[in-house]
């Protein structure tokens, strides 16, 4: 898996430095963030003539990879902290532009075509009619550790470890739900949301490490005064009415 991740990242880097010039911006941002990223890229390239914007979506860990292996990032949005952090221990970021701007929430959720009706809480899923559950794949996706975090507590990770079906970032776990492949999910409440018309929200599990985005500039950009001013852009009016749009609270 990690010689998988790290190829990924070395592909990635090389389209990216391809992508990269002068007036551009590369905003690497959590799969989580995507839609809501696609249009604050719009919204700023219109109050920002000249200046293009390339955006690259992935789990956070494996965009932390492909930073690591050199790819020009110029904004990193995390969908956890810890990632973020381990960003800042390896001195890719700056730290000074460091900043939450978005919290959400992990949520248990089905296919809304053909549910199995045994799914109703976490602790269903223990039950012998349900065969297969999505997550994240703990090892590089957020969502996965937040969900590892929630069936700890709930002494269910051993339990459902024979049912686990790993995705490599939040939207391919919706999709397995979507596509009602497996019983049921954990995902993020902003992408129940947008998939409200093929899943259904179940249950609203309490993580014990709250559920919040952090955002920075990296040390290496190219282009940090655009970086900070699209960082700002974000964390601004404009920026924090999309977000709350596509269901992200305030941090």
């Amino acid at each position: 898996m990690k010689k998988t991740v790290i190829a990924l990242a070395a592909l990635v880097t090389l389209s990216l430095a391809v992508a990269a010039h002068a007036g551009s911006l590369t905003v690497s941002g959590a799969a989580s963030l995507t839609a809501a990223f696609g249009e604050i890229k719009t919204a700023f390239e219109k109050d920002n003539p000249g200046t293009t914007v390339t955006t690259n979506f992935a789990a956070s860990g494996a965009l932390l990879a492909q930073m690591e292996a050199g790819a020009p990032v110029d904004v990193f949005a995390s969908a956890d902290q810890a990632t973020m952090d381990r960003a800042q221990e390896k001195k890719l970021i700056d730290t000074a532009t460091r900043k939450d701007f978005a919290a959400n929430a992990l949520v248990l959720a089905r296919p809304k075509a053909n549910p199995n009706p045994t799914v109703t809480s976490v602790e269903s899923l223990a039950d012998a009619a349900v065969k297969r559950v999505a997550l994240g794949n703990p090892d590089v996706v957020p969502v996965g550790r937040y969900t590892r975090e929630v069936l700890t507590k709930a002494g269910l990770w051993d339990t459902l470890a024979a049912k686990m079906i790993y995705g490599e970032n939040v939207k391919q776990v919706l999709d397995y739900v979507s596509r009602g492949e497996v019983d049921a999910g954990f995902v993020f409440a902003t992408d129940a949301r947008i998939a409200a018309d093929k899943v259904e929200v179940v249950a609203e599990p309490k993580t014990a490490t709250p559920v919040t985005y952090p955002l920075a500039v990296l040390a290496a950009s190219a282009n940090k005064a655009e970086a900070k001013k699209f960082a700002d852009f974000v964390t601004g009016p404009a920026g924090m009415e999309i977000l709350a749009k596509y269901g992200f609270k305030k941090p």
